[in-house]
């Protein structure tokens, strides 16, 4: 055999090799990615039947800020089905039939957490038949704070966070596959930051990136940073060039637990999602990496 077909022939056997490594690493991030991937997600079928249910707005007992501001939003921004408000009671009543659609606010605790640190979650769900309310058929859901925390931050989000779910849910009609995959994360986008105002949530920046002039020296575009009051009374001006963030964590004090960031429009549009665990290296709020991910 010659120098020359030797060569050729052992690029084929190579590249042959290569294929077949490829085909392997291919289905084992697929199986990976299944077993990580949110089981509770909503079926082709069931996502299709939404449209059809009645959604009940589930309020929280006793006195809550919460009830307030989600009757609020739902009663201005809500247009996918029929809604109605209920209790905590009725939705007991209610959960299995599927001819339901419910909005309620879910506690949940990550596997693997061993500081056990449960969030409050807005969640978008189906009636069926579970047993167990976080097996319910998912179409979205959006973490809203720390459950022991006491703090009324969110109101400014919660209108955004009503519009993007119905958005979200006319997406999984045709894109159920990769959010599946990719979660809220198939929303970000880093190419439409540079023509829009960002307000900064200054309760949910991390060190070293939390002064306005920290910020210039990794996020060149235009930012106001705020309290929370603020970003909703520029919310309410209803200016379509802004973005605005929204940050849910234990503080700055804490070492466990998990951190979220998004940053919506004011039409609901999420730009950009973002979750990781506290610890003592990583601190709680919006980071560099945050600022690197939206440039």
């Amino acid at each position: 055999m010659k120098s020359e077909d030797f060569f050729n022939s052992s690029k084929r056997v190579d590249i042959g090799s290569i294929l077949r490594k490829s085909i392997v690493l291919i289905i084992m991030g697929f199986i990976f990615i299944g077993s990580y991937a949110n089981p509770k997600l909503a079926s082709k079928k069931q996502i299709a039947l939404f449209r059809n249910t009645k959604t009940c707005v589930v309020l929280e007992d006793g006195i809550s800020y919460y009830n307030a501001y989600i009757q609020d939003a739902v009663v201005k921004y809500w247009k996918s089905t029929e809604y109605e408000f209920i209790d905590n009671t009725e939705f007991e009543k209610r959960r299995s039939d599927s001819k339901y659609s419910f909005l309620v606010l879910m506690d949940y605790v990550y596997d693997k957490d061993p500081a056990g640190v449960s969030y409050n979650y807005i969640t978008l769900v189906l009636g069926g038949s579970p047993a167990h309310l976080k097996d319910m058929p998912e179409l979205c859901s959006i973490p809203l704070s720390y459950s022991d925390d006491k703090n009324t931050d969110f109101e400014y989000v919660i209108p955004a966070v009503v519009k993007f779910m119905q958005k979200h849910v006319k997406k999984l009609e045709s894109g159920r596959f990769l959010a599946s995959i990719q979660g809220l994360k198939m929303y970000n986008r880093n190419s439409e930051f540079k023509d829009k105002v960002l307000l900064l949530n200054k309760d949910g920046m991390a060190l070293y990136v939390d002064t306005p002039d920290r910020i210039k020296t990794v996020y060149p575009y235009y930012i106001k940073l705020m309290s929370s009051s603020e970003i909703k009374e520029e919310i309410a001006l209803d200016q379509k060039n802004i973005l605005f963030h929204f940050h849910v964590g234990p503080g700055e004090s804490s070492s466990a637990g998990k951190c979220f960031e998004m940053i919506f429009d004011v039409d609901g549009s999420l730009y950009y999602y973002n979750s990781r665990k506290i610890t003592n290296k990583e601190g709680d709020g919006f980071n560099l990496d945050d600022f690197n991910n939206i440039r």
